[in-house]
């Protein structure tokens, strides 16, 4: 009676997440298409952030919760501040590209999308207990996190000790892209310039006010007016 209890009430918890994961791609597919119909660069960056949310909340449906977190903190956080901040170098808008321009890298998506579904074939089945993930070396780290490292989540063990350099080189990686992003924004020629428009009119300094005269006492400006 229990195996048949068990397998009547599986299907109810297999149906909704196979739903949920096939609306999530839909939604991928949808914003996908949305971003390269779209010529509005600060829309194409916001979408791209909400491709990568959506991109983590499958993740998390998929079961890899540290994919699901990595996704969410650099692709929906640091790369959209970092896109942000590097459209002040650009214009809002892309130009129009001639159509023959976008042969060649409409054939290399096509060639790299055929040979990713061609691969789909070969992989195992998802869950699989003889899958390489859950096999060879996958089962040494599950056995020997716990006296080696002790540190009971095995996903934090792997990236924090046994793939640590891996992890420093990603962090390096993300810091030299902001690092560069802000050198671009630095050397535009606009750094260290202060504008205002006060009642309506334009005052440009060089220089940014310092401290000392920002914080003197504003005994002058009763007679400015007054003379005004």
């Amino acid at each position: 009676m229990s195996g048949i209890m068990t397998a009547a009430s599986e299907p109810s918890f297999v149906v909704p997440v196979l739903l949920l994961d096939i609306s999530l791609l839909a939604l991928l597919v949808v914003v996908a298409f949305a971003i390269v119909r779209m010529r509005s660069l600060f829309a194409i960056v916001m979408l791209q952030g909400v491709y990568s949310l959506v991109s983590a909340a499958w993740f998390v449906s998929l079961d890899a919760v540290d994919v699901a977190f990595t996704e969410a903190a650099v692709g929906a956080g640091v790369s959209t501040v970092l896109m942000l901040s590097a459209m002040l170098l650009a214009d809002r808008k892309s130009t129009p590209v001639p159509m023959r321009r976008q042969l060649g890298a409409l054939t290399v998506v096509i060639i790299a999308g055929a040979a990713m579904l061609y691969a789909v074939g070969d992989m195992p089945a998802f869950g699989d207990p003889n899958s390489p993930a859950n096999s060879y070396v996958g089962m040494d780290f599950m056995a020997k996190t716990a006296e080696e490292i002790k540190i009971p989540n095995v996903v934090t063990a792997v990236l924090a000790s046994y793939r640590g350099y891996d992890t420093f080189g990603e962090v390096v990686v993300i810091f030299s892209a902001g690092l560069g992003v802000l050198l671009l924004l630095g050397l535009n020629g606009n750094a260290g310039r202060w504008e205002a428009k006060p009642n309506g009119q334009v005052i440009k300094d060089r220089t940014a006010p310092s401290a000392s005269q920002a914080d003197a006492p504003q005994s002058d400006q009763p007679e400015m007016e007054a003379s005004t």
